[in-house]
């Protein structure tokens, strides 16, 4: 059985809900497929997002799926690059690479989001916050405890809920679509891995 890692973060910011954490909790509400999922929730905080992060990849998942919340995006984000930089240009880990690439068969998952009517694309750069560090971390972290997960980063438009409480014009994505998005990609990795 296929074991993958679904990792969302808490509220930050002036954000009162993050819409990662929104999307995990409705997949979870109901999927009942055949993965075998493990969640969790982040903390908004480097130090203990490497601690965290670190001790769920010893459990060497086969695949570590990471959302993040992107105000302003319109579309949902697959990132493919993970860097090895923090906002002030510092790197994250020295003595580390550079960069990781996701080794994941992206192109795949989106023409899965799209054909199902999911507006997404494939973005070469996950910024240099926190869910950077992620993606970064979570390649790194698995290779050097020589573990098999390979990861994603996905970066979730803001909720309807959450623009109308803002009162803003922000684009916004249904949260039922982002967990349908979250199953379509989870399984589209699952199968490539048979």
């Amino acid at each position: 059985m296929t074991r993958i890692l679904i990792t969302a973060f808490e509220p930050y910011d002036r954000w009162k809900e993050n819409s990662s954490w929104l999307a995990l909790i409705d997949l979870t509400s109901w999927y009942e497929g055949d993965l075998e999922i493990a969640t969790r929730r982040y903390p908004v905080d480097l130090p203990k997002l490497k601690t965290q992060l670190e001790e769920d990849l010893a459990r060497n998942f086969d695949f570590a799926i990471h959302l993040g919340q992107s105000p302003g995006a319109t579309v949902i984000k697959l990132e493919s690059v993970g860097l090895n930089m923090r906002t002030n240009g510092e790197p994250l880990l020295v003595d580390a690479p550079t960069a990781y690439r996701s080794p994941l068969d992206l192109e795949g998952c989106l023409e899965r989001l799209t054909d199902a009517g999911i507006p997404a694309q494939i973005s070469h750069h996950a910024g240099t916050y926190l869910c950077n560090a992620a993606l970064f971390l979570s390649q790194h972290f698995s290779e050097m405890m020589g573990r098999r997960t390979q990861s994603v980063f996905i970066h979730l438009p803001l909720t309807p809920g959450q623009v109308a409480a803002e009162g803003s014009s922000m684009a916004s994505m249904s949260t039922p679509m982002q967990s349908a998005a979250i199953a379509l990609i989870a399984d589209h990795l699952a199968r490539q891995e048979r």
